[in-house]
């Protein structure tokens, strides 16, 4: 037993957890907790953020990243509202992040109070676990519930410290009960029911196999079940990095944030095998396929697709089974043809890349990132058209990690997670990938990487519009209103702020920058860079719905689409007319 100020133990109880750093802005009615950080500051280090939702946001990214709790503070009032959109992306993506909100002393509780608040209703809907204590000695205890809650529920858990609690002295007592942050263990998956799905994908013309987030730690098994069974791979857009970019079985994701042979190979499957994803949009695919869900959390059994087999189990133990098979398939038309798809769609987007005639293009700055990412790279999306780019072409060949908005989609979500990825990964290359419109959002925050000499790699693609928002205003046949925006030089921006700033409009700027970036970096530099590349207003293709096949499209809707996106029936047939040729 130690006697020390509630707020220090409450830093302990972080420490035990492995928190190494927590995000937020010091205030009035927060001061002593951060008071207690300050004691631990050995262990915890106290990130100074410039906008409370830049905190929160880069703890959901933390939290995404490394598996690790993300932490966040904010004061009583505007502080901790501000965390609010942060932590909703935490809710939205199954994320355990902590949030700790300050509240006036008690002693002036319900006297209406400068910045007093009820606080707990404001974050009811967030948080699956929200209390606010009541007496100084329970906060190292609810602190420690508090957390156990978020791993165990994968969400957002509050913890409300009125002020003058933090800072008095306790007897603290470290617990004994292990800090376990991981899922109970799965039980073990009937060889039966490996039995069953591999019998119904030899059975199979044209099966194919569909991963989500679940089966991250499962690429190797993966590469060997699509292998040994001849299965073109499909992930959501959040999983890109789960199987290996550069393999000829992989097709990308399916959707906007696409690809071509995705959206073809699926739409031509008679068989899908989901693992580890509950895969929202199955709903709006053809009904003439069976369904196979491979799914650790019985709930999303059925949610968004009936399934003909369903297994309830961990992706990773599936997969490793599937594997063991005694079986190799002979290589497929369907297969071949998904394969050439593949091919002449990557081909396509190198042609685009060198295409700078007219202005730099998206598809030539994301194809530099590739060529100057290190293989254990870290990005972080923002969202928006940057998205689609990013996905399409990012290197996920070897030990890259993404973070994304997937499911609650903010923007401003690129420089917080990339500023998270560098404070998790200091020994890593890191990127962040913006639109101007969402790089907008959080730009002051820059000043924090420069204040933590983070050098994270910024790149803005700056086209003056709210480009994603466009698109859809132009399926819509709405008019173009709101969504442009005034541009600024952001790379004498970023140089005015303390970072290094570099503005390209062409290929040959881009190529002398990235050198620049490249030698800053193997010198050991600690300043974070922008990257802003001036880039054409192109609307990208559509992938979500590609109507190019003559034999179930008529040929004005063919023509339509070919011509809006530029897309040439030679250089990018139809899948039908691929398989045909085989």
């Amino acid at each position: 037993m130690a006697t020390m100020m509630a707020g220090q133990a409450l830093a302990k109880i972080l420490e035990k957890w492995d928190v190494d750093h927590v995000y937020g802005i010091t205030a009035d009615s927060i001061n002593n907790m951060v008071d207690g950080l300050y004691q631990e500051r050995a262990h915890i280090k106290y990130i100074q953020v410039r906008h409370e939702e830049v905190g929160a946001l880069s703890a959901a990214a933390d939290s995404k990243l490394t598996g690790t709790i993300g932490v966040a503070f904010g004061s009583a009032g505007p502080g901790s509202v501000h965390m609010l959109n942060g932590l909703y992306e935490a809710k939205m993506d199954h994320t355990p992040v902590l949030a700790l909100v300050g509240q006036s002393a008690t002693g002036v509780m319900n006297t209406n109070f400068f910045q007093e608040m009820n606080q707990d209703p404001i974050f009811a809907d967030v948080a699956e676990f929200h209390k606010q204590v009541v007496n100084a000695q329970q906060i190292p205890k609810v602190v420690d519930e508090a957390i156990r809650s978020a791993y165990a529920t994968k969400s957002v858990s509050v913890v409300i410290l009125p002020d003058d609690l933090s800072g008095q002295e306790i007897d603290y007592i470290e617990a004994k009960t292990a800090s376990l942050n991981k899922q109970a263990v799965s039980a073990p998956i009937a060889s039966l029911e490996i039995s069953k799905v591999a019998d119904k994908i030899k059975q199979a013309k044209r099966p194919i196999l569909w991963l989500g987030q679940g089966a991250k730690n499962a690429k190797d098994a993966a590469v060997t079940v699509s292998e040994k069974f001849g299965l073109p791979v499909l992930t959501t857009a959040p999983a890109s990095n789960v199987f290996p970019s550069d393999h000829a079985n992989y097709m990308g994701a399916r959707g906007r944030l696409g690809t071509k042979p995705a959206f073809e190979v699926s739409q031509a499957s008679d068989l899908i095998v989901f693992v580890g994803t509950n895969y929202p949009f199955a709903r709006f695919m053809p009904d003439d396929k069976t369904i196979i869900q491979v799914n650790n959390n019985l709930a999303d059994l059925g949610k968004q697709y009936d399934a003909d087999i369903t297994v309830l189990g961990d992706a990773h133990e599936f997969l490793a089974g599937l594997a063991k098979t005694d079986y190799q398939a002979q290589q497929t038309d369907f297969l071949k043809a998904a394969q050439k798809d593949r091919v002449l769609w990557m081909e396509w987007l190198e042609k685009l890349a060198d295409d700078d005639k007219d202005g730099l293009r998206a598809e030539g700055v994301i194809q530099a990132i590739k060529e100057n990412a290190t293989s254990d790279a870290v990005f972080g999306l923002d969202v928006g058209n940057n998205t689609e780019w990013s996905l399409r072409q990012l290197p996920f060949d070897k030990d890259q990690q993404f973070v994304m908005s997937p499911w609650y989609g903010t923007m401003g979500f690129g420089l917080p997670a990339g500023l998270a990825g560098k404070l998790s990964f200091p020994d890593r290359q890191v990127w962040s990938i913006s639109g101007d419109g969402g790089y907008a959002m959080v730009m002051p925050d820059l000043l924090t990487e420069v204040k933590y000499q983070l050098p994270v790699i910024n790149v803005v693609l700056e086209n003056k519009s709210f480009g994603y928002i466009g698109h859809e205003k132009i399926q819509a046949n709405q008019a173009l209103y709101g969504i442009d925006l005034v541009g600024a030089n952001w790379g004498k921006v970023a140089t005015d702020m303390g970072a290094h700033g570099f503005t390209v409009t062409n290929l040959a700027e881009l190529k002398d920058a990235m050198k620049q970036i490249n030698d800053l970096q193997k010198a050991g530099d600690k300043l974070p860079v922008v990257l802003d590349a001036k880039i054409q207003n192109i609307d990208p293709i559509d992938t979500s719905f590609i109507p190019v096949d003559p034999a179930v499209f008529d040929a004005d809707m063919i023509n339509n689409y070919r011509q809006t996106y530029a897309l040439s029936a030679n250089e990018q047939p139809a899948f039908s007319e691929i398989l045909k040729n085989i």
